[in-house]
C-alpha cells in the first residue's frame, strides 16, 4: 500500500474506533419523522390557503418538495436546522412586511422602515450578509493552516453565510409577489439570482464533505472559488442594478424553471468544488517538490481561472478586474510557494481524490436530469427537443467532458495529477458554458447575456 493509502485507512479506522459515524446517515428516528410531519402539515397549509394561486404542476411540485427534503434531512440531519432557521426567518420577514399582520398583504416600502428589513432580512441585506461572510469564512479557513480555531469559525461563518443567502432568496421570492402578481417568481431567473444559488450549491456541498471527511483543510480552497463568485456578484449587482427584481421574460414563464435550473446549478456547484478539490490534490502531491517545474502548469491554469471574471467581466480592460486579476494570480502564486506547510494540513491523497470523485459523480447525476428537462422544457417551449443552440451546444460539452472524465476513472483507472488536472480544466470549460455562451454568443437563451 502507498502511504497515502495507509493514511486513508487509518483515518477511517480511527474515526470508526472513536465512534464518529458522520459518513454515515442511520436508520430514521423520531426527529426525522417529526421532520417529515412538520414539512407535510406545512404543504397542507399552503395548497388549503393559497392553492388557487398554484397551478396543477406546481402543486405536484411542492409535494414532491416534501418527500425530497425530508429525505435531504435524513442524509444529513444538518441541513434539517438550516430549512428550519432559514424557513422561519423568512416567515419572520414576510410578517414585517405586513402592515396588518395578514400574510398575503404586505408593503416593501416598510423594508426602510423595520429596523430588521433594512438590515438583516430583506432579501438584498441578507445576500449582503451572505457575501461579507463568506468572504470572512475564506480568510479564517486559511489562518485556520495555523489555528484550529481559525478553521472553525471559518465553518462557523460559512454556514451562517450560507443560512443568510437562503434566507434571502427565500425573502426576495416573496418580495417578487408584493411587486404585482405577474412579477413575483422563484427566484432562479436571472444571473444575479444563480450567482446567489450557485455559491450556496458549492457552499453545501463543502460543508457535506468537510463534515463527512472531518477536515477543514479544504475549506481554503472551496472558498476561494465562492468568493469569486462574491466578487462578481457584486460587482454585477451594482454596475447593472442586477439586484432588482424584473418580471419574467415569456420564455421563462412554465414551471419547468423550478426543476431545470436547480438540477442545473447544483451540477455547475459540485463541479466547482471537485475543481477546487484537484487544485488542493495538486498542492499536496507536489508538496514536497524544491523546483517549480512541475507545479507550471498548475499556475497556468489557476492564472487562467482567475481571468475569467476579467474576461468575461467587460468586453474592455478595467482598473477593477485588472486589480482583481493580479490579486488572484498572486494567491495562487502565494498557495504553490507555502506549498510544503499547506501540504501537510491536507488530507491524504485517496481522500482529496475520493471527494473529487464524488463530487464529480453527483454533479453528473444532476446535470444529466437537468439536460433532460432542458430538453423537454424546449420541446414544450419551442415544438423541439434540440436546436444545436449555443448554450445548448456547451451544455453538451461540459456532459460529454464530465462523462470521459468518469469512464476513464471507471473503465481506465484514471487517478492521480492527470483526474486533478482534468477537474481544474473542467471548471474552465464550465464557466464558458454558464457565462462565455452568454457573452459572446447569440441564441435562444439570450436573455441571460450580461
Amino acid at each position: 500500500m502507498t502511504p497515502d493509502s495507509v493514511a486513508a485507512a487509518a483515518w477511517l479506522q480511527n474515526m470508526n474506533a472513536s465512534g464518529d459515524h458522520r459518513g454515515r446517515r442511520g436508520r430514521p428516528d423520531w426527529t426525522d419523522f417529526g421532520f417529515f410531519l412538520l414539512l407535510a402539515v406545512g404543504a397542507g397549509h399552503v395548497l388549503s390557503e393559497y392553492g388557487t394561486f398554484m397551478d396543477y404542476y406546481e402543486k405536484l411540485i411542492l409535494i414532491g418538495a416534501v418527500g425530497l427534503f425530508s429525505w435531504m434531512g435524513w442524509l444529513w440531519r444538518p441541513l434539517r436546522t438550516l430549512m428550519l432557521a432559514s424557513g422561519l426567518t423568512a416567515l419572520l420577514a414576510i410578517w414585517l412586511y405586513s402592515p396588518t399582520g395578514v400574510l398575503l398583504q404586505g408593503d416593501l416600502s416598510l423594508a426602510e422602515d423595520r429596523f430588521l428589513l433594512k438590515y438583516l432580512i430583506s432579501s438584498q441585506s441578507a445576500i449582503l450578509w451572505m457575501c461579507a461572510l463568506f468572504v470572512l469564512a475564506t480568510v479564517c479557513y486559511w489562518a485556520g493552516f495555523a489555528s484550529r480555531t481559525a478553521a472553525w469559525l471559518g465553518t462557523i461563518l460559512t454556514w451562517a453565510a450560507v443560512y443568510a443567502g437562503v434566507t434571502g432568496l427565500l425573502v426576495r421570492w416573496r418580495e417578487g409577489h408584493l411587486l404585482g402578481p405577474d412579477i413575483g417568481h422563484i427566484p432562479v431567473s436571472n444571473l444575479y439570482e444563480v450567482f446567489v444559488l450557485l455559491s450556496l450549491v458549492t457552499a453545501l456541498f463543502y460543508l457535506y464533505y468537510e463534515r463527512r471527511y472531518a477536515t477543514r483543510a479544504l475549506g481554503g480552497f472551496v472558498l476561494l472559488v465562492i468568493s469569486s463568485l462574491v466578487v462578481f456578484l457584486l460587482w454585477y449587482s451594482f454596475t447593472r442594478d442586477a439586484y432588482q427584481i424584473q418580471p419574467l421574460v415569456p420564455a421563462l414563464k412554465s414551471w419547468w424553471m423550478k426543476l431545470h435550473v436547480p438540477a442545473n446549478f447544483i451540477g455547475y456547484g459540485t463541479f466547482s468544488l471537485a475543481a477546487m478539490v484537484g487544485f488542493a490534490y495538486l498542492v499536496k502531491s507536489h508538496g514536497e517538490t524544491r523546483t517549480w517545474k512541475p507545479l507550471v502548469p498548475v499556475f497556468i491554469l489557476g492564472a487562467v481561472l482567475c481571468a475569467e471574471p476579467l474576461i468575461f467581466g467587460s468586453r474592455e480592460l478595467s482598473a477593477t478586474w485588472m486589480l482583481y486579476f493580479g490579486i488572484g494570480a498572486l494567491i495562487v502564486g502565494t498557495i504553490l510557494a507555502f506549498r510544503a506547510p499547506i501540504a501537510r494540513k491536507l488530507p491524504a491523497l485517496e481522500i482529496l481524490d475520493d471527494i473529487m470523485y464524488r463530487a464529480i459523480a453527483v454533479g453528473f447525476a444532476f446535470f444529466t436530469v437537468a439536460t433532460i428537462l432542458g430538453a423537454l422544457w424546449a420541446a414544450d417551449a419551442w415544438g423541439t427537443y434540440w436546436q444545436w443552440d449555443p448554450k445548448e451546444t456547451w451544455a453538451l460539452i461540459v456532459w460529454l467532458n464530465y462523462a470521459a472524465w468518469l469512464h476513464m476513472r471507471l473503465m481506465k483507472g484514471l487517478r492521480g495529477a492527470m483526474a486533478a488536472y482534468w477537474a481544474l480544466s473542467g471548471l474552465l470549460v464550465t464557466s464558458f458554458a454558464f457565462l462565455g455562451v452568454n457573452m459572446f454568443l447569440s441564441g435562444l437563451h439570450s436573455y441571460g447575456e450580461l
